[in-house]
């Protein structure tokens, strides 16, 4: 089994507090992977709702019904969940966010995630958001504009090449040009994985190119996430309220605020 160093030897991991170095790295790569972003505890609590949550949807939908492919499946909306709830407002991750912005006034998106089973295939490189500007002229498409649309992902197992860790392109968030087709992809890309370590955070602008890979193991690799749209970007459309108001109630100030648009009314 490869050791830490070894997962971890083709990116830089910043250690939670290192804002100006993760903010730096984020800027450049279109990503940053945060070491220790979730404590023991709050690991502990994202696993047994995540692991509760991927017992209900596999018991209902078949590995080649999932829909990110066979076996691959995305948790969809689960801001409802405290399990989840609790990504909101994480210091080390939201400490980074509010640096990239240079502003507490962003917006959660909710919370979500995905996983892969046993036999799920390599996942073709994408982006996480369309060009949803609309220039009739092209002069301007969002690859042009400043960081939109933020998730942090939290790996809930050590994420190896075996499981199926995620690939990341990076310097591609402000790329204009579409990611190849898996046939044309080249080699160096398919070896772009990032081998993160569960309890860290991987804060990713939603345009960089990433995919999953290949789950060859005999693990279910798990992944949740938060998101935040930036204060001055909204995505049409995508903030239904979900979040019942007995857990809303039990955030914070500041993470109510971020939340306001994704509570239930009374």
């Amino acid at each position: 089994m490869a050791t830490m160093t070894e997962q971890l030897a083709n990116f830089e991991v910043v250690t939670a507090g290192e804002v100006e170095r993760a903010v730096q790295i984020f800027r450049r790569d279109g990503f940053v992977l945060l070491a220790d972003a979730l404590t023991a505890d709050e690991l502990q609590f994202a696993r047994q709702g995540a692991d509760r949550v991927v017992g209900e949807q596999t018991g209902a939908i078949a590995l080649e019904e999932a829909n990110r492919g066979f076996a691959r499946y995305s948790f969809g909306q689960q801001i409802q969940h405290p399990e989840w709830a609790q990504l909101v407002e994480l210091d080390p991750v939201v400490d980074v966010v509010t640096a990239i912005w240079e502003s507490e006034d962003f917006v959660c998106s909710g919370a979500g995630g995905d996983y892969s089973l046993p036999g799920a295939k390599i996942q073709h490189l994408h982006s996480d958001i369309g060009d949803c500007l609309n220039d009739p002229e092209q002069r301007i498409v969002l690859a042009d504009l400043p960081t939109p649309f933020i998730v942090a992902n939290f790996p809930m197992v050590d994420f190896t090449r075996e499981n199926g860790a995620t690939r990341f392109v990076a310097c591609t968030q402000r790329n204009r040009q579409r990611p190849p087709a898996l046939e044309q992809e080249p080699e160096w890309m398919r070896q772009s994985i990032v081998r993160a370590p569960a309890g860290a955070a991987l804060i990713r602008d939603v345009r960089t190119w990433h995919g999953g890979t290949a789950n060859t193991s005999q693990q279910t690799r798990v992944m949740t996430s938060v998101g935040y749209y930036a204060p001055w970007f909204r995505r049409p459309g995508e903030l239904a309220p979900c979040m019942p108001p007995d857990l809303f109630e039990t955030l914070s100030e500041r993470a109510q605020c971020w939340c306001r648009d994704l509570v239930l009314d009374e």
